[in-house]
């Protein structure tokens, strides 16, 4: 009966291993692999543009020559942002950059003060200034505000350790290449908030580093909102260009690191037009809460790329942790249009348009003028806006788009020079020039330059008062939602 018993037990579980290896397996059949459900979600304020196949370039003979030649080219569906980048949106930008660099000048003002160089032992509370610098520490480097490690998983718990680890190794390595310290180099605690009030400062050397570093330098000292110091807003990301051709390594003088100082550039209202009252302008434009909904202008191609890779990095930061996600999420990486992406969103799905609404009229039925512009020879007021306008002014084309003609002119990905055989995603760009196509006209151009086929281009580094950018998303699947 023993022997009996014995063999029963082994022939279950050699049934129980077969069930278990033909449900994983499929029975032996080709099921492929399980995995989580895949959803494409909608970034905020962006549009999906459904891919096909259009003529690229323009129909109509083209007295400039700027379009001569017509292309047929089929694109992938991609998102778009409905409006131009506005001017509360780079703001955002711009204040993060600003609250991560003080934050970066105080995490390290609290290394020097706990005599990190001598201990090689990251500083406890009880310094001679006590918690009020210590506590910007970056996150996960002071035992004040180390997590409890028991609501941790086994590998939170590796990330925390792994994450003191690395920040001491990188500090220790830049300490003789101070400029090589950027904001985002530290673990940055957003945790505990900045003083930025004179009266609430807490130590003499806080005030010595805003009063130095962080603020432009005043007379007397008594401003109350003094301002920040535009040339610290730097923004360091990696460089994605590649400059070679497929099966290349690219160009290897091309740095890792691209470093771009952020703030747009106010002065173009007074450099393109030398001779206009334009002070108000240059001095409220960007900053003052009545233009928050303008198009962002002032800002060259560099910069608009620092915004995209500033864009990814932030949403990508708010998705949920994988190990606690029901579906798989998709990371963002925002950039700009290439030259066929913006055309054919432009045309908004109507075959040999002249403009985004059809045209060949300038006007609707009302006699209204559909876009920004400068018509009737320069008379500026005619249509409505002597400068740009917010950025969701005059309808929109039939894919959603606004201003995708007039307001401003807006940055492409591609060289002027670029051409491509391709007739499928004519995208890789080889980025060896520094004159950037830029599209749709601005409030300062004739009407031939709000043509959906009308090319122009600037230097990468120029920052004009009548040109901007918006972003664009790869999408992946198909178009339905």
């Amino acid at each position: 009966m023993h022997k009996i018993y014995i063999k029963k037990t082994g022939l279950i579980f050699f049934v129980a291993l077969m069930v278990s290896s033909c449900g994983k397996f499929g029975r032996g059949e080709l099921v492929g692999v399980k995995e989580k459900k895949f959803f494409e979600t909608k970034p905020h304020g962006m549009l999906l543009i459904p891919g096909g196949t259009f003529y690229m370039g323009s129909s109509d003979e083209d007295v400039f020559s700027a379009n001569s030649e017509v292309k047929k080219l089929t694109l992938n569906s991609f998102w778009m942002d409905e409006t131009e980048i506005s001017n509360s949106e780079y703001r955002q930008f711009v204040e993060w950059v600003k609250d991560s660099i003080v934050r970066n000048e105080l995490a390290k003002l609290a290394l020097a003060v706990g005599n990190i160089s001598s201990s090689k032992e990251l500083p406890d509370s009880g310094n001679e200034l006590g918690d009020e610098i210590l506590k910007y520490l970056p996150k996960y480097s002071s035992k004040d505000f180390e997590t409890n490690s028991d609501n941790l998983t086994p590998y939170e718990q590796y990330l925390d350790e792994k994450s003191q680890r690395d920040f001491i190794a990188l500090y220790f390595s830049t300490q003789d290449k101070p400029d090589t310290l950027f904001h985002h180099s530290l673990p940055l605690n957003r945790d505990v908030e900045v003083i930025y009030s004179r009266e609430e400062y807490p130590t003499k050397e806080y005030v010595r580093l805003f009063e130095e570093v962080i603020y432009l330098p005043e007379d007397d000292g008594k401003k109350k909102n003094p301002s920040v110091d535009p040339e610290i807003l730097k923004y360091r990301f990696e460089n994605n260009l590649f400059t070679g051709s497929v099966g290349s390594k690219g160009n290897a003088n091309v740095p890792k690191y691209e470093v771009v100082n952020i703030y747009p550039d106010t002065t173009v209202w007074l450099n393109d037009f030398k001779y206009s009252y334009n002070e108000p302008m240059h001095s409220l434009y960007f900053s003052h809460p009545a233009y928050s909904n303008y198009p962002v202008i002032g800002i060259n191609w560099h910069q608009a790329r620092a915004f995209a890779n500033w864009r990814s990095t932030i949403k990508n930061k708010s998705l949920t942790p994988k190990a606690k996600r029901k579906f798989v999420e998709l990371p963002s990486v925002f950039r700009l249009p290439t030259e066929a992406e913006w055309e054919y969103a432009a045309r908004g799905g109507l075959e040999s348009a002249t403009y985004p609404w059809g045209g060949p009229y300038l006007f609707d039925e009302r006699g209204s003028f559909l876009a920004n512009f400068k018509p009737s020879r320069g008379d500026y007021a005619t249509d409505g806006a002597i400068y740009t306008v917010e950025v969701n002014s005059y309808p929109p084309n039939d894919y959603g788009l606004y201003n995708m003609s007039g307001n401003v002119s807006e940055w492409t990905y591609t060289d002027k020079e670029f051409k491509t055989d391709n007739a499928l995603l004519p995208y890789n760009s080889p980025n060896r020039t520094s004159k950037k196509v830029i599209r749709g006209g601005s409030w300062k151009d004739v009407a031939y330059y709000l043509r959906v086929s009308s090319r122009d281009y600037e230097y990468t580094d120029s920052a004009r008062s009548y040109l901007g950018f918006r972003l664009v998303r790869d999408y992946l699947g198909t178009n339905e939602l």
